[in-house]
């Protein structure tokens, strides 16, 4: 599965469902991290405040990638993407 993350709030459902998706529980992670299962639920209620260390650890443990993009690609693509459909319109007329 591909998931685009836009702002920080969407990294912790995500993160969240990843580790139910592997059947491990909170306390599983902070084993695996070790770590205290109060700190993983602390991390996992606030992903945004962990480090990226941290961060890469959890992915990792949780067999996922990270990928970045570049937003200029996206934004020229859907930029494309309506200039198209806006000239298939007035075609159309």
């Amino acid at each position: 599965m591909h998931y685009t993350i836009n702002t920080i709030a969407q990294l912790k459902p995500i993160l969240i469902g990843y580790r139910k998706t592997q059947g491990l529980s909170q306390q599983d992670m902070a084993t695996k991290l070790g770590v205290k299962q109060q700190t993983y639920q602390r991390f996992e209620s606030s992903p945004h405040k962990i480090t990226v260390e941290r961060l890469f650890k959890v992915l990792t443990i949780l067999g996922v990638k990270l990928y970045l993009s570049n937003m200029d690609i996206y934004f020229n693509s859907q930029k494309a993407t309506n200039q198209n459909k806006n000239h298939q319109e007035k075609e159309q007329w």
